[in-house]
C-alpha cells in the first residue's frame, strides 16, 4: 500500500464537507496486470438524474524542492490512472488535487496550463487549512 500525502485527511474532509462519499480510500485497481492506487474514490448521488457521479483523487502536495520534477511525475501518474480507469472503470471522472497555494503560484504558470490543456487534466483546488474545495477545473 503506497504512503499518503500529507494533505490527503484534509482533500477527504473537503470532499465530505461537499457531499461526496468516500468509497475508496485508495482506490485499487489492476490494469493490464499492473496493479494501481489511486488516492480517494468518491461517489455522490445526483438528484435530478438519478445517477451516481463518481471520481478518484490523486492528491499531490507539491512541497520538493522542484516543482518542476514534481510536475512531471504527477502528470505521468494522473496519465497512467487516467488509461486504468478508461480500461476499468470508465465511469469515474480523474481529479488532481492540489493545494491552493500551490494553484495561484505554479499551476498558473502559462507552461503548466498549456500542459494541463494539452493533456486535459482535471484539478481539484483545496485549503488544506480549512479542509475545503476552492474550485474545481475541468
Amino acid at each position: 500500500m503506497p504512503a499518503r500525502d500529507i494533505f490527503h485527511q484534509a482533500v477527504k474532509v473537503a470532499l465530505q464537507k461537499e457531499g461526496w462519499l468516500i468509497t475508496h480510500d485508495p482506490l485499487s485497481i489492476t490494469a493490464g496486470g499492473v496493479d494501481l492506487y489511486i488516492d480517494l474514490g468518491a461517489e455522490r448521488l445526483l438528484a435530478a438524474e438519478r445517477d451516481d457521479e463518481k471520481i478518484a483523487v490523486e492528491i499531490k502536495s507539491f512541497l520538493s524542492s522542484s516543482l518542476v520534477t514534481e510536475f512531471h511525475t504527477a502528470l505521468g501518474q494522473f496519465l497512467n490512472y487516467r488509461l486504468a480507469l478508461a480500461t476499468e472503470q470508465q465511469m469515474r471522472e480523474l481529479y488532481l488535487a492540489v493545494a491552493d497555494d500551490t494553484y495561484q503560484t505554479f499551476f498558473t504558470l502559462p507552461f503548466i496550463q498549456l500542459a494541463l490543456a494539452q493533456y486535459q487534466v482535471k484539478v481539484l483546488i483545496f485549503n488544506p487549512e480549512k479542509a475545503e474545495i476552492s474550485s474545481w477545473k475541468n
